[in-house]
């Protein structure tokens, strides 16, 4: 497709060798992990498996890894992981996208609590990061490739798993107040407990600020506000039933400004998120999981221009339901097959151009995964989805991990494919909405290793290729003067269609040394994602607003009297601002840095420098980003 991937790449190897492997862990609906265990991963087999069983790219930040690192939103901290960037509209609180691997913002699949945060009435039915904030979260799993054979659309860069946090003993309790600059606040805490048969928590933040110009050169402060809450219980009537019951609620409210300058708009939304699920065990081996999961998200935009008189600009209402059987069937040790059947209905309701429209697609899917020999994992799998609209899709995925030495070193190989289904909005928007859209498709597969000296060093190397077509576009009638719909139509500006095409390829390289009280932990991501439609002038073009180059380290030590001290550095290269890559968008360095002290084993105070530089950068051309800020805060754990 293109010189694979350069010497230079490769060489950076070199400049990781100081660094902490990424520690590895996760929690599904049959089984919960502990919140620190960091070799057991479930999101890759949707089943607890040791690391070292895994034949694909997985980065897990646990509990105590994100509270060490401060970080108010998800999207700042999962961009310090590979393979994963994100470009905003200006400050917190404003449009975000997160692209894994180079894959479009709705081709990577979120999940908080096992419950899909996408919304239907966006235009590719994507989901959003936004509003979603670190208090309560327990551990975040970012599986990376396309990963549709268990998780079907959207899942074409990877999986995002934010898993919230769960209860060890009979009661505990935290609390949590921050204040900084730009008047910003927050204040989160949370309570639960697990004795007997019953584990739950209740949890909730607030956080406000009065932001930075969203247009970057603009003069006025655009703010955001925002009230998340969530909320779960597990009980176990028995070793082998249970139930499980989750919520997440969260609402944003921002200021934005226009493309071109300083406006009076503003953007409210509000996502609740439902789950329950019953868990049940027969003959011994056989694990069973019927869910129901509930997705509603409400978006508004308004123009204050005359704040008597506030015009709604877009009101959008998205909806998502869906009914799960999961089973895990266990064969033998290390043998084990998943497979399960999944209906969801999306809907999409926009009062603002009077559309209603929804669609709803069946899933069957079959996962195996055996150990021939000692230390060799193998796992295969397929899944057939009909959607109402397209039809069938087929796809499948194929993996192995092999140890030679019980897990020191893992070598890891892996093939899948993944699909996604069009937004309603591209189906069906009036006028430019075209119902016989097709799913885009990709194929991906990788090839790496990770090896372990000890406890002390850790390095690991993955190289990563994917092909993806039918990408759904907008497309200009003027490009495409001949089509009935445009030829029939001279008022017609375009129409969505399956036009697009891209290749990407790339390394993610890691590293980590661990002396105890001093860690030192880096990655870069080397990534050359291209346009690949034939006949497109863009052929062989950057892909818009993804760098091909990103690091990040991070160095903490702690001293013998409990003072910790750290510091986080983040590089992301040029990148492109159109498709035509004559606009660009200069790359930057970021430096944060923090310290922590326990007062007692209970009370910790904190205090942090983002961007301690003062860079003055931008992800998206003309839209600002946030200057050298100081914060401090107080946590209480009980």
């Amino acid at each position: 497709m293109r010189n694979s991937v350069t010497f230079a790449s490769l060489s950076a190897f070199g400049l990781l060798l100081p660094a902490m492997a990424h520690a590895q862990s996760i929690s599904d609906g049959n089984e919960a992990v502990d919140d620190n265990d960091e070799r057991i991963v479930v999101t890759a087999n949707r089943k607890p498996v040791s690391l070292d069983q895994v034949g694909q790219s997985v980065t897990v930040l646990t509990e105590g890894q994100i509270e060490a690192s401060q970080q108010i939103g998800v999207t700042e901290l999962i961009a310090q992981t590979p393979g994963v960037q994100f470009r905003r509209d200006g400050g917190r609180g404003t449009a975000t996208s997160v692209y894994v691997r180079g894959a479009d913002n709705g081709q990577t699949l979120i999940l908080y609590d096992g419950v899909r945060l996408h919304d239907p009435s966006t235009t590719d039915g994507g989901a959003t990061l936004t509003d979603v904030m670190t208090g309560g979260v327990g551990r975040i799993e970012i599986l990376r490739g396309s990963q549709s054979v268990l998780y079907g659309s959207q899942a074409i860069g990877g999986v995002i798993n934010i898993i919230s946090e769960t209860p060890r003993e009979p009661l505990e309790a935290k609390f949590q107040v921050e204040a900084g600059e730009l008047d910003s606040y927050l204040v989160n805490g949370g309570v639960g407990g697990k004795s007997g048969g019953l584990t739950w928590h209740a949890g909730g933040g607030y956080s406000t600020s009065d932001g930075v110009s969203a247009y970057a050169t603009g003069t006025e402060r655009d703010g955001y506000e925002n009230v998340s809450l969530n909320g779960r219980i597990r009980y176990a009537f028995s070793d082998d039933i249970s139930l499980d019951l989750r919520s997440f609620y969260t609402d944003g409210d921002v200021e934005y400004d226009a493309f071109n300058g300083d406006a009076a708009n503003r953007g409210l939304s509000d996502s609740w998120l439902t789950y329950a699920g019953l868990n049940f065990k027969l003959f011994d081996r056989l694990t069973n999981r019927v869910s129901y999961g509930r997705t509603e998200i409400n978006r508004t935009n308004q123009d204050e221009t005359d704040p008597a008189n506030v015009v709604d600009t877009f009101d959008a209402h998205g909806r998502s339901a869906r009914f799960e059987y999961q089973g895990i069937f266990d064969i033998s040790e290390g043998n084990f097959a998943v497979f399960g059947v999944e209906y969801a209905e999306n809907e999409f309701d926009d009062s603002s151009a009077a559309v209603s429209v929804g669609d709803h697609t069946l899933g069957i899917y079959a996962n195996l995964t055996v150990e021939p020999v000692e230390g060799l994992t193998v796992t295969g799998g397929l899944r057939r989805e009909d959607h109402s609209n397209f039809g069938a899709a087929t796809v499948g995925a194929a993996s192995l991990a092999y140890t030679p030495d019980g897990g020191e070193t893992v070598l890891r190989a892996s093939y899948s494919e993944g699909f996604k289904a069009p937004g309603l909005f591209q189906l069906y928007a009036a006028g430019y909405g075209t119902p016989d859209l097709q799913p885009e498709e990709a194929r991906s597969w990788e090839v790496g290793g990770e090896h372990m000296f000890g406890d002390l060093l850790r390095v690991s190397a993955v190289y990563f290729n994917r092909e993806t077509k039918n990408l759904v576009s907008y497309v200009s009638c003027v490009a495409i003067p001949d089509n009935p719909r445009c030829a029939a139509d001279p008022n017609l500006f375009g129409i969505y269609s399956n036009e697009g095409a891209v290749d990407a390829e790339g390394v993610e390289l890691g590293a980590g040394l661990d002396l105890g009280n001093f860690e030192l932990s880096a990655n870069y991501t080397y990534l050359d994602a291209e346009y690949a439609t034939r006949g497109d002038a863009n052929r062989g073009n950057q892909v818009v607003r993804r760098a091909k180059d990103t690091f990040n380290a991070a160095a903490s030590y702690t001293a013998p009297f409990g003072l910790n001290v750290a510091t986080t550095v983040t590089f992301v290269g040029d990148h492109f601002n159109d498709a035509a890559n004559t606009q660009v968008v200069p790359g930057y360095t970021i430096v944060d840095l923090r310290a922590s002290y326990p007062i007692t084993d209970k009370i910790e105070i904190y205090a942090r420098v983002e961007n301690l530089f003062d860079e003055d950068y931008q992800t998206i051309l003309n839209y600002g980003s946030l200057p050298q800020l100081f914060y401090g805060g107080l946590r209480v754990r009980l």
